[in-house]
């Protein structure tokens, strides 16, 4: 299994994607309200799907099982990735904050894909 990991908890993919969670609630929650079930529920879970698809990948305890969810996990991210452009194109998202976000999320990308090579 990865990283001679005890626990999808000791996965930095899984530390880092809890991080960003954090991070899109955090952003989010300057959005105006009526965006509350348009864009800010689809980037919030959009980024519980990340560290959810690694937790639920590593449970499964099989690497083909694993590699198939860590790769929904990477299609959270683009998804995310988008979602910030445009919210920051609508003027909801600083650049700074969209830079900063869009940079955790390349590391989590980079994260995954080389982990997914060594299943």
């Amino acid at each position: 299994m990865a990283e001679n990991a005890k626990s999808y908890r000791d996965l930095e993919i899984w530390k880092l994607g809890i991080e960003i969670v954090k991070d899109v609630y955090q952003l989010t929650s300057g959005f105006p309200q009526h965006e509350m079930y348009g864009l800010v529920g689809q980037m919030r879970r959009c980024s519980v799907s990340i560290p959810s698809n690694v937790a639920e990948g590593y449970r499964r305890q099989h690497d083909k099982e694993f590699r198939q969810f860590l790769h929904v996990s990477l299609g959270s991210c683009a998804e995310l990735e988008t979602q910030a452009t445009i919210g920051r194109e609508l003027g909801y998202v600083g650049r700074k904050e969209e830079a900063e976000l869009l940079e955790k999320l390349d590391h989590e990308c980079r994260m995954i894909s080389n982990l997914t090579k060594k299943l």
